[in-house]
This record gives C-alpha cells, structure tokens and sequence, in this order.
C-alpha cells in the first residue's frame, strides 16, 4: 500500500505505542494481584475525582444534567469495576477440554486466556466517562495496557484525565490522549493488538478500514435506529413512561435509545395525550438543570434541520411541552413526536441521536417484523408487552444487537450481559466475561502423555496395523 495515502504519524502516539509493548514484553501475563491492583487504581481515579469528572462532562456539553453523569457513568462504573474484581480470579481460570481416550490416551488439553498486548480505544462523546473507562476495565482485567483517545467534543474531560490518570498510572499501563483537532485516522492506524471503537457505522468503516493495514483485530460499537415496539395488550399510559424516560435521558442522545416507535393504530392518540401528560409532570421548566444540552451547534442545527424536513414533507409535529420552546443558545431542545412520517424523511433514514420520537401506527405484528427486518440491523429493539408468545415472536424472527423486553436502554448498562450490535450496528462484545475474552487470547494447549503415544500405533508402514486400528476407531465412533 502506497504510504501516501496513510495517515499521519502522531510522535506521542508512537512513543507511547513503544512503551505499551516494551512493558508488555517484560510481563507478559500479569498475575491476578496485579491485574487486582490495576482495577483498584482505577476505581479510586473515579471516586476520588467524581465531582471534577462531573464537572468536566458538564462543560463539555454546555449543560449535561449532573445526575445522568453520576448515575449513568460514574455509578455504573464503579459497579462494573467492583463486579469485575469480584469474578477476576475465575475468569482468569484455564478451561479443561475434553480428548478422547481412544484417540488420544493419558494426554490433556485446556485453554487459558492471555492478554492480548496494548489495546487502543476510541471514545465517543455522548457517556464519554463509561466508554472510556468501561471498555479499559475489562482491558486491564485481562491484562493489557492500554491507549484511549477520547472525542473531539470531551475536551474539558480529555484535558481532566491527561492531568489526573498519572497519578493513578505510569503511561506504560494507561494513557489518555485528547483528540487534537482530527487525529483519530492516525490512532486507529497504529499497529494495536486489538482496537475498540464505539461511535458511528460511517466512522467505524474508515477504523475499520486503517486497522486493516496491520491485521489488527478490532471490536466496533456502531448504533443505528433501534426500533420499540407497544404491543396492544400493553398499557398505554406505562408505556409512554418508560418510552419517555429513555427517549428524554441524555436529550435522547444514546446510540442504544429508541429511534423510531411502533403503535397500535388504534392507541397512537393515547399514546401521544399519555407522552404529553407524562412531561407535564416530570419536566415542569426543561430549563431547570435537569434537562441535557444537545452536545454541539452542528447536531442542534443537525436535529433542527431533520424537523424541518419532515414537517416540510408532510409530518405533523406534536411538542410535547407546549409552550417550553427550549433554549437555542444553550442548545436546549424539547421533546417532540412526529405523527405521519414518510421513508423519504431525513428523520426516518439515519439515527436521530436527539429527542425526536417519530411514530409509525400498525395493524398487523407481522407487518411491523417485515418492516424491522427491511432495515439494516440496529444496535437493540424494544418490545413492550407481557404477552410470552409475542416477545418469542419478535426475539426468533428479528436480529439485533440486544434486547429489551418492558424496558428501554436499561440492557446496556448491565455488566453480566455481553453488549455489541451486529451487522450495521458492529462487531464483537464487551461487558463482563465477555469483554475478559474480547481483550484476551484463549490459547488452546496439548499436552502429550508422557508414558503413553497412541500416535506411535499410527506410523509407516500404514498397511496392516495403523489401517486396522483406524478401521476399528471409525467403527466405535459409530
């Protein structure tokens, strides 16, 4: 491959890559009480720093509602942490695999999970303290070092963890590096052991696409538009609380949140009256502190633009705050659905990431399944109702990253499920035991007999013994 068209070299990138595997070749299999110790330091980064780390989100943002960022990162964080500690020493465990005696007698197999090396992960903006912290987490437990680059909108946040991570962490476990103004193609073509993305499907292609260039294996966390899905034994009013409560979290800006809604023709204005009163009693002023600036002024425009168009295109728009119009200076956004919504629309052919909810009315289950499987696949689906048999309907005739049965968003913040898209939405897991084995080599391991060779019956001359025994193995195998 022509080097003209790589991108350009970083000199911290690549003495900091330098040092990661230098360190990596020195202690290659880390023991359980370093791995422990690395899991302790990182928890007290968070605890002892929660109030900057809030701070510094905040900023970021112009205004992030300080308890999403306690709750939905530093709470979540601390848990994953502590549950990992907890499991560490099992995982790390070698696996016995079973041999056949007949095949091959008194000998044993078995894997073990080793680290990779230095693994490189790329953050997102949107819960840049959990995406950045969580997958270094089941990094470090299963033993590498590791390089994070955060996003280009976490300045404030980046610039914090620069300050603070040395002195939980020599830069040959750990080290942030703030974004720079476009150096992301030049981080995900450094030769990593492994590379974790989370972010967009267009971006993850071009991650995809550099990591190529050394072979490195990567894991992406992509999004998509998750659909939900009110079943009509569902109530309406429940429904339009927990839909609400994920579409309003974070101003609706989360890769896992529900997209676009699927209701029951006959419940769509019950549904839209149950959001409305729903609002009204949560959100007396969006102005008030408990409500989420959109991150930037090219998404605010971006959100306001696929409003426009829809509206423009036959949408009818429905506030669902009358009379609260938000805070354009501040990027205030208020929550709005859209009745009558076209495939032509904007809102309707890329992921919104914003508090737009469009609703599409159905007949038929059958239809909405058809409908969910003509799109690419999204990161998760929601499927509101208690009916057993229609859960089983959508879970066996739909492929998506996950699952939420009554609930929505909640699947990703549990750290005993496996967490990742597929198709569209990405490739690989994180999360628990699953993140261990991302970050990990499970190497397979042969031990031969040593009073024993079965494979001695089997040489040359094949004619006569070794055709017999094989004959005979072949019979017994049934």
């Amino acid at each position: 491959m022509n080097d003209s068209t790589l991108p350009p070299r970083v000199a911290e990138f690549d003495e900091t890559l330098a040092l990661q595997k230098a360190a990596h070749l020195e202690a290659m299999s880390p023991s359980l009480a370093a791995r422990r110790d690395s899991l302790q330091r990182l928890y007290r980064l968070i605890t002892e720093n929660e109030d900057a780390l809030v701070a510094a989100i905040n900023s970021d943002y112009g205004h992030r509602a300080e308890f999403e960022t306690r709750f939905a990162e530093a709470f979540l964080l601390r848990h994953e942490i502590k549950s990992t500690l907890k499991q560490l020493r099992r995982w790390m465990r070698p696996e016995k695999r079973h041999l056949s005696f007949l095949q091959y007698p008194f000998a044993r197999a078995w894997t073990f999970p080793q680290p990779k090396g230095v693994v490189g992960i790329i953050v997102p903006w949107n819960f840049p303290l959990l995406l950045s912290m969580g997958p270094v987490t089941t990094a470090l437990a299963a033993g590498n070092r590791v390089m994070v680059k955060m996003s280009e909108n976490s300045n404030h946040l980046a610039s914090l963890l620069r300050e603070i991570v040395p002195k939980y962490f020599d830069a040959s476990e750990l080290a942030v590096f703030e974004d720079g103004g476009g150096r992301g193609p030049s981080f995900s073509a450094l030769a990593f052991d492994h590379l974790f993305f989370t972010g967009s499907s267009s971006t993850g292609r071009a991650v995809m696409m550099n990591a190529a260039r050394n072979l490195t294996p990567v894991t992406l966390e992509l999004g998509g538009k998750s659909p939900a899905v009110i079943g009509d034994d569902y109530d309406i009013a429940e429904a339009a609380k927990r839909v609400m409560w994920a579409k309003t979290l974070n101003a609706g800006q989360i890769c896992t949140n529900v997209d676009h809604l699927y209701v029951p023709e006959n419940k769509v204005d019950s549904f839209v009256a149950a959001a409305r009163a729903r609002m009204a009693e949560h959100v007396s002023d969006i102005n008030s502190g408990d409500y989420t600036a959109v991150i930037d002024q090219v998404s605010y425009d971006r959100l306001q633009a696929t409003l426009a168009d829809a509206v423009a295109k036959g949408a009818t728009r429905v506030d669902l705050l009358p009379g609260e119009a938000g805070d354009a200076a501040r990027r205030i956004m208020a929550p709005v659905v859209l009745l009558n919504v076209t495939d032509d629309m904007e809102v309707m052919q890329r992921e919104i990431f914003g508090p737009l909810l469009p609703i599409i009315p159905y007949r038929s289950v059958g239809d909405v399944i058809v409908d969910i499987n003509s799109k690419p696949r999204p990161l998760a689906m929601y499927v509101y109702s208690h009916d057993r048999s229609l859960q089983e309907k959508f879970l066996h005739n739909t492929l998506t990253g996950g699952v939420g049965l009554n609930e929505a968003v909640v699947q990703a913040g549990i750290h005993s499920l496996p967490f990742g898209g597929t198709g569209n939405s990405g490739m690989g897991h994180y999360h628990g035991i699953e993140g261990f084995h991302t970050f990990s080599k499970l190497r397979p391991v042969f031990k031969q007999s040593r009073v024993f060779r079965g494979l001695d019956l089997f040489l040359p001359p094949y004619e006569g013994l070794p055709r017999r025994l094989l004959s005979l193995l072949g019979k017994l195998q049934g």
